[in-house]
């Protein structure tokens, strides 16, 4: 059963890679004819949201389910982050994100040899589900941290934009590409893991793998680092919800363990490795989101 929840969260999007290209000239969509009809398809409306709603800020619904009030914008540079892709508008969060960001990023360069980080997908302004790529990253507690280290420099607009990313699995999707992984990657995830407020790290499985096989001291950390397709450029990091958010959906906790255990030979086998093709699932429409959305996107 759980296995084929996993394959058909697999098939209700295709990841929006961090390799995928920005522009340097985006272009505004054009407006919807009726906003408010609740048949519109949610992404199609949340995609169109340039600012943060404005009130008090607010988690309602799941990751991948919901949407967010009172979101802030991260900035694009900070002393050590830098934003990537920055003409998707996908820079957004609740604050707690956006605080939780920039304060790892100042112990990142203290424990890693890394100068900072390069932050790739948020949330949009809104929240909601995306024009394209992510099934999740909704409710502003998302975050994805490209794995490849931040130069000691500032990257320009064009690289923000076009630079590609650093793919740390090898070509068969069995394990770790040696001549990128080093013990740099594992400071860099152990420092994620261990803060009290993330929930979940999704990683590839090959990076899991890697872990398990290459962590030798404290393991603790390592239950919250789950396997899961693509994120072989980025890690996804997921927060808990915030302790005043009554209307926000909690994931359950990781299963006990370090996840080193046979629930991970599964993903190297033939049915994880190439999913068979199913049925796309429909795409969410404004009537099908919580109620306090429809009003969030549109206020």
């Amino acid at each position: 059963m759980i296995r084929a929840l996993i394959l058909g969260l697999a098939m209700m999007t295709a990841p929006a890679l961090a390799q995928d290209r920005g522009t340097l000239q985006p272009k505004d969509l054009p407006p919807l004819k009726n906003p408010a009809d609740p048949s519109n398809v949610a992404k199609d409306v949340f995609g169109r949201a340039k600012d943060g709603a404005p009130g008090k800020p607010e988690v309602v619904g799941f990751y991948s389910k919901g949407c967010l009030q009172g979101g802030v914008a991260l900035p694009l540079d900070g002393p050590h982050w830098q934003v990537m892709r920055p003409s998707r508008n996908r820079f957004w969060g609740h604050p707690d994100l956006v605080a939780f960001l920039q304060s790892v990023s100042v112990r990142v360069p203290q424990e890693t040899s890394r100068p900072g980080l390069l932050v790739g997908d948020m949330a949009q302004p809104r929240g909601g589900p995306m024009l394209t790529g992510h099934a999740s990253h909704q409710s502003g507690l998302d975050a994805d941290l490209w794995l490849m280290p931040m130069p000691d420099r500032r990257f320009t607009r064009a690289e923000r934009e076009e630079l590609p990313a650093t793919n740390l699995v090898r070509a068969d999707w069995l394990d770790i590409d040696p001549s990128v992984w080093s013990p740099d990657y594992i400071a860099f995830l152990r420092l994620l893991a261990r803060e009290k407020r993330v929930e979940r790290l999704f990683v590839n499985a090959a990076i899991k793998k890697a872990l398990c096989r290459d962590v030798k001291d404290d393991r603790s950390w390592l239950s919250k680092v789950r396997p899961m397709w693509g994120h072989n450029y980025h890690v996804h990091v997921r927060l808990t919800c915030p302790a005043d958010a009554p209307d926000c959906a909690p994931q359950d906790k990781p299963p006990p363990g370090d996840g080193c255990d046979a629930s991970l030979d599964w993903w190297f086998t033939e049915e994880a490795l190439n999913p068979k093709p199913g049925k796309p699932r429909p795409p969410l429409r404004m009537a099908d989101m919580p109620p306090a959305c429809r009003r969030i996107a549109l206020d």
